[in-house]
């Protein structure tokens, strides 16, 4: 187990107008720079549901809080939200803090 890692992470439900989750794979990669060049993310994610048609889940890792506020509020994020907000129905956001990080044996393989 590693120590815990200063994170703060960002954990966004996404549902998405269907017959438009093709196009929107590829708009969130495509814009997806605007999130990981900013120098306190420390990555990010996205996930298709199995269980819920046209649901997907962003998840990204920030140093801290307040620099993650500081992105959000930013006219790079607006310009991100814009190319991404038509594909979007409806969606939440859900932030926290990570307590521990464990990296399982498959992650050094």
């Amino acid at each position: 187990m590693s120590e815990p890692q200063p994170a703060f992470r960002v954990f966004l439900r996404m549902q998405i107008h269907p017959g438009m989750e093709n196009d929107f794979e590829k708009t969130w990669y495509q814009v997806g720079a605007t999130v990981t060049e900013h120098p306190a993310n420390l990555g990010q994610w996205l996930a298709k549901s199995q269980e819920e048609e046209g649901v997907y889940y962003i998840t990204s890792d920030w140093t801290d809080e307040p620099r993650f506020r500081e992105f959000e509020t930013s006219d790079g994020h607006l310009a991100h939200r814009t190319k991404l907000h038509p594909f979007r129905s409806g969606g939440t956001m859900t932030t926290m803090h990570v307590v521990y990080a464990i990296t399982g044996a498959g992650a050094t393989a």
